[in-house]
């Protein structure tokens, strides 16, 4: 198996924690004025840096009461708290914007003969998303490798290619994958971040806790979206394993606004694969600048709220869970 970690990028595949990432902005052509804040009489560069605001970007989805996205909404129709305090958005749109993706998929001993049908949903996933999409694959057991010939491609024949790579054996060394992938993600030229990881089993190899992968995650402000292709043989001789599992999945997804899946037949994989493509192409962004300006590196609760007329009927609303603040250095630092 190729492993160009070793060469070509600093996805950190030794299963380093990644540094802590400030806010990504939307774009530097995109990204809305910040908030005017009178200067002190003493204009220092200290206060320079205190005064940065760092704009907090929500991807945000919309569902009917039949779980179908509710298009046409305008920014009057939302409400965005952070820790329960109402802030103010700066940018609103609906659109669909291409994404820097990430195919995680599983490479144990145990995906072998789930892997074909796995690797026809990935490929789905592709060509149902933004043409001007990007992304890369990721094949992990006890490791973890990017096997697409470039950091990033948007070439099908490449994608095929990596996902064929199937050297099926070894541990599950899931958190690992996740927090490695999170880091190359960064190098990804689209503002809209997304993971996709299938995985048949529970983590029982990574040096790094679920607890790192979701803070990493919440620090990226990456989505996730994962499938857990579990059989009706691993959950009746391994509940208590395939339930960790299932939490540890959900975790990711709830936390960063993705979704979980759990099919009861890998077959089903390629139909959920074109709902992931289609629920990302749908969503909205919000943005805003936080009333909360300290650069404490703590750890910011979002919630968001919306309205619509009576007809629209009960509307459910899915984005992250919250974001974690950048933090000033200190002196000496």
């Amino acid at each position: 198996m190729i492993t160009f970690f070793l060469a070509l990028f600093g996805l950190a595949f030794s299963a380093r924690v990644c540094a802590q990432q400030q806010q990504a902005p939307i774009s530097t052509t995109t990204q809305p004025p910040a908030p005017n804040v009178p200067p002190p009489q003493d204009n220092t560069a200290a206060y320079k840096i205190k005064s940065q605001v760092s704009l907090v970007v929500l991807r945000v989805t919309v569902l009917n009461d039949r779980s179908v996205f509710v298009p046409g909404l305008g920014e009057a129709n939302f409400r965005v708290f952070e820790d329960k305090a109402e802030q103010k958005l700066s940018l609103f749109k609906q659109e669909d914007v291409p994404v820097s993706f990430g195919l995680i998929v599983d490479n144990s001993g145990s995906m072998r003969e789930k892997r074909p049908q796995v690797n026809a949903a990935a490929l789905t996933f592709v060509k149902t998303s933004n043409p001007a999409d990007e992304g890369f694959v990721v094949n992990f057991n006890d490791d973890y490798y990017l096997d697409t010939e470039h950091d990033f491609t948007s070439d099908l024949p490449e994608l095929r290619t990596a996902l064929e790579r199937i050297d099926a054996r070894g541990s599950t060394a899931l958190y690992d994958a996740v927090i490695g992938s999170l880091d190359h993600l960064k190098k990804g030229t689209r503002d809209k971040k997304v993971l996709l990881v299938v995985t048949d089993g529970e983590d029982n190899a990574s040096r790094h806790s679920l607890e790192n992968a979701v803070e990493q995650a919440q620090r990226s402000n990456a989505v996730i979206y994962a499938v857990g292709v579990f059989s009706d043989d691993d959950i009746k001789h391994n509940h208590g394993a395939m339930k960790k599992a299932r939490t540890a999945l959900s975790d990711l997804a709830n936390a960063t606004g993705g979704l979980a899946f759990f099919p009861e037949n890998v077959a089903d994989t390629e139909a959920i694969c074109t709902q992931i493509a289609h629920d990302i192409r749908n969503q909205y962004t919000l943005a805003y600048y936080p009333t909360n300006t300290a650069r404490d590196g703590s750890f910011r609760a979002v919630q968001v709220q919306v309205s619509a007329a009576h007809s629209a009927g009960k509307l459910s609303v899915r984005t992250r869970a919250g974001y974690y603040a950048p933090r000033t250095p200190t002196s000496g630092n």
